[in-house]
């Protein structure tokens, strides 16, 4: 959610203003005999200098890259060893990560713990794992929903995707109920069944009070729903309601900067903009430009909810030569630099790297060819770039607040999972 807003007044924030939000949080890790491989990560590149003012391990490692990648998958492993060792320790002792209010961000450091490419904590029988399970599952709710009281499909998704990574029989009933509850609050605001609103087959914040879906709720309950399809196959005499696929696809191309595919008055023209994505039709968190004479307003893509919007059309399985894919993937070569989250600056920086190595990944691309004809190895540079903004203690945290990146607990678990998934690329 990349922000709270559209009459959500009760959130709780820790530090700073806005939540773990462009709802941008999301987990994207190996499901090793469950589900294939969850996501491949990326990399950034050696010569990034960290986030002014960000505390770092110091100089990016020197890493001599042989065509195996081995030398540089140690040191990924190594850095992975030091956030885990960080979470186990900052971990509260009823079970929780940051805050009791929020299960997804305890789900999203239970994902990365399931993610550690040497699977060292799957099988512990107590411990961290079973003290953050034990709190997962004092929120689930009696509809599937797994939340407090605030942000019912964030939370849920997330935690959704934490019990799938577990990849434990016990946790099913669950799992399929999650599923359940998600299907029931997916948006159909105008006639039933029929795609006469922009907001149609898109997810806001799961509240009776919803007046929009937006992109990074939408990311999220697609992700969950997608990883999750083989235990709703399993259990056939189980009644689990499935996505109207087609109408959460309707939705997508409803955020998408493409006047080919999306009529809306504020799609923008500009050649800049062409293809990305925006938070939600009529609103972008890039900001827009007017038209001086007309008084029209265009709003600007923007990268994270761009890689948002590429990995939804494929959880979707929307054909990868689709006119609406070719062109956010366009878009995001046109857009691709690790310095920043194109449109938006350092704000959503660490979901930014997180979404680009879920959808690169996901997508399986190897090397990005550049507008200028560079080809480039995002994982290798993205990689580095990761290691070289983690913190001494072993943490990560975003030096701009927005979305809690600043708190440490989901900033690591972000980084953690990117890495875990770029460890497996790299392999590759």
């Amino acid at each position: 959610m990349e922000a709270y807003n559209h009459g959500l007044k009760n959130l709780v924030s820790k530090s700073q203003a806005g939540g773990p939000s462009e709802l941008e949080v999301v987990s994207g890790v190996r499901i090793p005999g469950v589900v294939a491989i969850l996501l491949l990560c990326l990399v950034a590149s050696p010569g990034l200098a960290a986030q002014d003012g960000s505390p770092t391990r110091g100089a990016a490692p020197v890493v001599s890259l042989s065509a195996d990648n081995t030398s540089l998958r140690n040191e990924i492993q190594h850095s992975i060893d030091l956030g885990l060792e960080w979470l186990k320790a900052n971990q509260n002792t009823n079970g929780w990560w940051h805050s009791a209010g929020y299960p997804a961000v305890t789900a999203l450091a239970v994902t990365a713990f399931h993610g550690d490419p040497m699977d060292r904590y799957r099988n512990q029988p107590s411990g961290t794992l079973k003290r953050a399970y034990a709190y997962l599952l004092s929120h689930v709710r009696e509809d599937g929903g797994i939340y407090v009281a605030a942000l019912p499909t964030y939370n849920t998704a997330i935690s959704l995707m934490a019990f799938v990574t577990s990849n434990q029989p016990e946790y099913d009933a669950v799992i399929l109920r999650a599923r359940g509850f998600l299907a029931g609050v997916q948006r159909d605001f105008g006639e039933p069944g029929r795609m006469d609103s922009p907001f149609d087959g898109g997810f806001g914040y799961g509240l009776p009070t919803d007046t929009v879906s937006d992109m990074s709720n939408t990311l999220m309950a697609l992700e969950a729903m997608y990883y999750s399809k083989r235990w709703n196959a399993d259990q056939p005499t189980v009644p689990s309601r499935e996505l109207n696929w087609a109408a959460a696809i309707h939705f997508l191309q409803s955020c998408q900067n493409l006047p080919s595919h999306n009529p809306q008055g504020w799609v923008s023209t500009d050649a800049k903009d062409l293809g990305g994505f925006v938070y939600h039709a009529g609103r972008s968190n890039a900001g827009g430009t007017t038209n001086a004479t007309t008084g029209r307003l265009a709003l600007r893509s923007y990268g994270s909810i761009s890689y948002a919007g590429f990995l939804s059309y494929l959880y979707a399985e929307l054909d990868r030569e689709d006119p609406r894919v070719r062109a956010v993937f366009d878009w995001l070569k046109a857009n691709y630099t690790l310095q920043e989250n194109p449109g938006m600056g350092a704000q959503g920086l660490y979901f930014y790297y997180h979404t680009m190595t879920r959808a690169l990944s996901t997508a399986g691309i190897d090397e990005l060819e550049l507008a200028d004809g560079t080809r480039v190895n995002w994982r290798q540079q993205l990689a580095l770039k990761l290691i070289q903004l983690q913190n001494r203690d072993g943490s990560w945290s975003n030096q701009n607040a927005r979305w809690w990146e600043k708190e440490p607990e989901l900033a690591t678990s972000y980084m953690l999972l990117s890495l875990e998934t770029l460890w497996n690329g790299l392999g590759d």
